[in-house]
């Protein structure tokens, strides 16, 4: 009887043997826990699709950074819920407009101690939904857009912002706001690109969660999901614009893009483990059809093994919570 020559099964005996020769590594540094703060609430109001995730009022949301925060999780990300919508979002740049409050106040709740993000996108403020200026013909208008998306830049910069995550993939969007920042004296505020940004069926429970306005949907100016090489131009294209950090988003169903992202440029690149990725766990795990726990660190670690140095997602938090009582 032969018998193998190579055992690789040796490395898996013992859970001690496993955690040391493990390849891929998640530890609460590199989550980030994106956040939904509404106006005129004053308590927080659960969000239906998305079990556990709620839109925070100012207070609730100041007590769940200070819980982020103690988790030792990466960064927030912030999103704004306005009461009233216009045409050109003109909430998004206003001072007094509830994502500029919010960000001052989680600024002066927790300081450095995570990092504070903010969306920077059109689509929150806007009464039809769309992630820029609309031409009379409906169609998304770029360059005007652009102007909108600098003039939010700089109101989110003026209250604190570390790091700009822009969502709306127009051309050249990176570019037009590093400049507006550098012209302001803002040259150390971060520009997050959302630069592989795709249109397909995972968003839906983040629409309700921002109370979306959308008509029609925005295929015009988010990748094709059939398109991997455009992801990665498009990543290309962020960073020779000045993009300090650069994403794909959804993460899961676009982990061939993200490793193609991360072998063509030289800056981090992060993944958004969206809203729909999310609800669909939740569900099952509801059902008892999977175990919760395990989808999703193991959804986290694909992540990170396909080339994520930071996760966006809803499990922050809790995921941070076991990872730090692991240690």
């Amino acid at each position: 009887m032969s018998f193998p020559e190579h055992r690789p099964r040796r490395l898996r005996r013992t859970p001690a043997v496993r955690r040391l020769a493990r390849e891929t590594h998640l530890v609460p540094s590199q989550l980030v826990l994106p956040m939904f703060v509404r106006e005129g609430i004053t308590e927080p109001s659960p969000i239906g699709s998305m079990p556990g995730i709620v839109q925070h009022s100012m207070d609730s949301l100041r007590r769940a950074v200070a819980e982020a925060a103690e988790q030792r999780i990466g960064g927030v990300m912030l999103f704004g819920v306005p009461e009233v919508r216009d045409a050109v979002g003109s909430g998004a740049d206003d001072p007094n407009g509830i994502l500029n409050r919010a960000t001052e106040a989680v600024v002066a709740e927790v300081g450095d101690a995570v990092v504070v993000q903010t969306d920077l996108c059109l689509d929150e403020f806007t009464d039809h939904g769309h992630c820029g200026v609309l031409r009379d013909d409906g169609a998304v208008d770029n360059d005007a857009t652009l102007e909108r998306y600098t003039a939010m830049g700089l109101a989110q910069a003026r209250a604190g912002s570390a790091m700009l995550g822009l969502s709306g993939m127009m051309d050249g969007q990176v570019g037009a706001v590093r400049e507006a920042l550098d012209a302001e004296g803002f040259t150390d505020t971060l520009i997050l690109a959302y630069s592989a940004k795709y249109a397909g069926a995972f968003y839906g429970p983040f629409r309700e969660a921002v109370d979306s306005q959308l008509k029609g949907d925005r295929r015009s100016y988010q990748l094709d999901p059939g398109n991997g090489r455009e992801g990665v131009r498009e990543a290309l294209l962020d960073v020779e614009e000045g993009a300090d950090v650069v994403m794909v988003k959804p993460a899961l169903p676009y982990l061939d893009v993200l490793a193609d992202v991360k072998a063509s440029v030289d800056v981090p690149v992060w993944a958004y483990q969206v809203s729909g990725e999310y609800a669909m766990v939740e569900a099952a795990a509801a059902h008892g059809w999977i175990d919760r726990r395990g989808a999703i660190m193991e959804s986290l670690l694909g992540i990170r093994r396909a080339g994520a140095d930071a996760i966006l997602t809803y499990w922050a938090v809790e995921a941070a919570r076991w990872l730090r009582a692991e240690l």
